[in-house]
């Protein structure tokens, strides 16, 4: 057994043609959907990066292992203590170990691990190329690895290859030398003047007016990333700039495919596709960062091409990134970690068959602390820390009608939010009743505890002189308000 698995770094699957993109940002990716299992409602369980793959990699909800966020207690596994044996529970418990247990050599070509000092990244790896620049790759820099990795070692049975790109992340980096496909392409029909014009008098980190987070800073190193939009001709640039970066991605990803090919291994090789989170490009006033737990940010592509199983199949059942776990293991034949979190999708890989959940719970605690519930044709966000972008507690949008979140219609529909509430009441029993054994705190409480989310911590006071600056000192009173702690 061959398992190819491309963990592209913030891509959001709207973005790709096989999900309906009017771009050709993705002809390869595309090409791989028409032969496998297209998921059309797959989402991160905990968002952005480093808590996404926590639960990837884990198979447990970021509630369950303690990462939930990118600094502060948060953001490392919680210790195990006394009950901790000669080695730790990912030595029985992570998706690799499984693979490693299935017969098979787990090789990664990431620098995840090292990005976010998360070392457990590497547990059940035996090799592991760190390609050195702490995911400000691109991806040229990244394909020569796995080239001589396939020229060396994919004539050999059994081997799970992880290979992470990250040209769609923030900077957005793709060569000038590559052009610009998307030159003459219009944008999303959403993103309108009218759009462009409220956000620019929204506040809040990664709005149109400050793209560098708290400023509008831009890095010489990277001419493509913007560091604000003020007109529709700088909202083209920025969002040709993020397909820019697909479209190069797809690129040396036809390459590997190549690669492979001529090794004779492709036709039957397992291709699994698939992303740590979205990003939002406008939603909900943000720009150029993955920083809530909406339908953009958890929302990711998943694509599965199985030797033997459906091919052209499109599934819509809800399913989490830290199901992949189980599925791969009912897949290989192994056992079901008594541990994990997720649940097997496997009858819709190999039958067609629809294995979807009732409802998800996805959470944010690195850049706001929001938790939302995904259910029908709804997600309910409930924020506990706002980000500064002044958003109210509870948001409910409709995404097959509003599917960039552009209406709240919590106001319009409490009995909506009141069953998703109660999801998300009945989610959180769950969770507290299955804690590890010495845990009984809910790490988003932890976060807020600690002084917010790490991407909030200390900078609100000079973000305030940059409102001022900037005309929209009407916020200041109301972000004193809702975050005291700051201005103490």
């Amino acid at each position: 057994m061959r398992i190819l698995f491309l963990d592209l770094d913030t891509l959001r699957p709207d973005h790709l043609g096989c999900y309906g993109y009017h771009r050709n940002t993705s002809p390869n990716i595309d090409a791989i959907a028409k032969q496998g299992v297209l998921f059309t409602n797959y989402y991160c369980s905990d968002a952005p990066c480093l808590p996404s793959r926590a639960a990837l990699f884990t198979g447990r909800f970021g509630i369950h292992t303690g990462v939930v966020g990118h600094g502060g207690t948060a953001a490392d596994m919680r210790l195990e203590g006394s009950t901790r044996g000669f080695r730790d529970r990912l030595d029985k418990e992570a998706m690799t170990i499984m693979l490693r247990k299935a017969g098979l050599k787990t090789v990664t070509v990431s620098p995840f691990g090292e990005r976010h000092g998360a070392y457990w990244f590497y547990a059940g790896f035996n090799e592991m190329h760190n390609t050195g620049k702490g995911g400000l790759e691109s991806a040229e820099e990244i394909t020569p690895t796995v080239l001589e990795w396939i020229k060396s070692n994919a004539y050999k049975d059994n081997w799970f290859l992880h290979v992470n790109y990250w040209d769609p992340h923030t900077p957005y980096r793709a060569p000038l030398d590559f052009g610009n496909p998307f030159e003459n392409d219009p944008l999303p029909a959403w993103l309108t003047e009218e759009t462009l014009a409220k956000h620019r008098e929204m506040v809040g980190p990664h709005g149109p007016r400050e793209i560098n987070m708290y400023d509008n800073r831009t890095d010489p190193r990277y001419p493509r990333h913007l560091g604000e939009i003020k007109d529709m001709r700088d909202l083209k640039q920025f969002i040709d700039g993020y397909d820019c970066g697909i479209r190069y991605m797809d690129e040396h990803i036809g390459r590997i495919l190549n690669a492979l090919d001529e090794q004779g291994v492709l036709d039957e090789l397992a291709i699994i596709i698939s992303a740590d989170h979205g990003e939002n490009l406008g939603e909900l006033g943000l720009y150029a960062e993955h920083a809530t737990a909406d339908y953009i940010t958890c929302r990711i592509p998943m694509i599965v091409r199985w030797p033997g199983g459906k091919a052209g199949h499109i599934d819509n059942g809800l399913h989490y990134n830290l199901d992949l776990a189980p599925t791969l293991a009912e897949l290989l034949d192994k056992p079901k970690v008594a541990a994990w979190d997720g649940q097997s999708y496997a009858p819709a890989i190999r039958e067609g068959k629809d294995c979807g959940r009732k409802y998800l719970v996805l959470s944010q605690c690195a850049h706001t602390c929001q938790r939302s519930v995904r259910f029908e044709d709804w997600i309910y966000i409930r924020t506990y820390h706002d980000f500064y972008h002044l958003w109210p507690e509870e948001m409910l949008f409709n995404v097959k009608t509003d599917p960039h979140e552009q209406r709240n219609l919590a106001p319009d529909h409490p009995e909506v939010c009141r069953r998703a509430a109660h999801y998300l009441q009945e989610w959180h029993a769950e969770m507290m009743k299955t804690m590890p054994a010495g845990y009984d705190t809910d790490p988003l409480w932890t976060v807020m505890k600690e002084g917010g989310p790490f991407h909030a911590r200390g900078h609100l006071r000079s973000y305030c002189e940059y409102l001022e600056k900037t005309g929209r000192a009407w916020a200041i009173p109301e972000l004193k308000r809702r975050h005291p702690r700051e201005f103490e």
